[in-house]
């Protein structure tokens, strides 16, 4: 009984941490080197993350610099962020790569916040999913004598009280995400 508690707010708290994660990667018009996480470079055969193969580092508020510890690698790092979707076009100066984010227009800004919003309502229906599936096990252990009435009862409020906490965690990480794209 316990234990499916904790193993849902295990499960709601990786739903969190998904999110955070999954809204790093959003460019917001300053230089953030998590988005380029998704990014893979093809390495001798190879699908590798470019921070595992160059150093990444913020030039100034909009500027990545990305040097490669092989300079061999650099033409396949730019083809590479050239290839992925973050519409942004890598300048290579023979030593390392420049990326500079240009500011944001207010439509994209928007669009952006939507995106957020649409991620945020992802992220509280598999909260509710994990919720869904610890009453369920809750009820089958009613079902199965495990557990009493009074227990399943204080059980379902607990794990409601937690799907509602972690919603909530939801909101106030895309509130500041939002927050965040829209300031100019």
């Amino acid at each position: 009984m316990k234990q499916t508690i904790n193993t849902a707010k295990e499960k709601m708290e990786k739903c969190v941490a998904a999110l955070e994660n999954e809204l790093a990667s959003i460019r917001a018009g300053r230089a953030n080197p998590a988005v380029l996480d998704k990014v893979l470079v093809d390495y001798y055969g190879v699908p590798t993350q470019i921070n595992a193969m160059a150093a990444i580092a913020v030039a100034e508020a909009r500027i990545l610099v990305i040097t490669p510890w092989d300079a061999s690698t650099l033409k396949p790092i730019e083809k590479a962020i050239l290839a992925s979707d973050i519409g942004i076009t890598p300048t290579n100066d023979g030593k390392a790569i420049r990326i500079a984010f240009p500011q944001l227009t207010e439509e994209r800004r928007k669009e952006l916040a939507k995106q957020v919003k649409k991620m945020g309502e992802d992220s509280k229906v598999a909260v509710r999913n994990v919720r869904r599936d610890a009453m369920d096990k809750l009820k089958a252990m009613k079902k199965n004598s495990e557990i009493t009435e009074d227990d399943l009862k204080g059980c379902e409020k607990d794990v409601q009280n937690l799907t509602d906490k972690y919603c909530d965690k939801v909101d106030q990480v895309c509130q500041a995400k939002e927050k965040e794209i829209m300031t100019v």
